[in-house]
């Protein structure tokens, strides 16, 4: 398939006026497909594989909470990147997950290709699959270079997303719980 994508960035350059040929292009539809599937690798991951096991018993019950989780993406709209970060909690119910693993399906979602509003849902029902807990909660704050670098071209524009699940769906308290924590220093 590299190839395939090779031969396309190639076509890509001729169809742009360039020479694939000249030197500084030379080797870039190779470094441009490694790139994208790099860039998409979340394709090739499974969450039993992200999770390698790292499932815990747990009598706690309290909020669990990831914040600051770096995510790059993918517009499926313009294949720009859109760079942001993720919160991510859960009220565990009997078990619990790596720290990293949370972190790790932040990014096996954020590597493909995407929208938002998607992306915040796909982690969000994840993590419940994963955790079974009373609720889960996503928040993501991301920038689009699609809506920076062309179009409206706002320099400052910022997105932001949220899901909530279960008890942070349902319970103002919760949700405010969350919501000011992720805020916090």
């Amino acid at each position: 398939m590299s190839e395939r994508i090779e031969a396309a960035y190639r076509r890509i350059l001729q169809d742009l006026g360039e020479d694939p040929d000249r030197e500084g292009l030379k080797d870039t539809p190779a470094r441009a497909a490694k790139a994208m599937r790099f860039l998409t690798k979340g394709y090739q991951e499974d969450l039993d594989q992200v999770l390698n096991g790292a499932v815990f018993s747990s009598d706690n019950d309290e909020m669990v909470i990831v914040r600051n989780i770096e995510l790059y993406s993918l517009c499926e709209h313009h294949l720009l990147p859109f760079i942001g970060r993720a919160h991510v909690a859960y009220l565990p119910d009997g078990k619990v997950i790596g720290l990293s693993k949370v972190a790790r399906i932040v990014d096996m979602y954020a590597r493909r290709l995407q929208i938002q509003e998607n992306l915040t849902r796909q982690i969000a029902l994840a993590v419940q699959q994963v955790t079974g807990g009373k609720g889960v909660a996503v928040y993501i704050n991301a920038r689009h270079l699609c809506m920076m670098m062309r179009g409206v071209e706002k320099q400052n524009s910022e997105m932001s997303t949220s899901v909530m699940l279960g008890d942070f769906r349902e319970n103002p308290k919760t949700r405010n719980e969350f919501l000011q924590l992720i805020r916090t220093p």
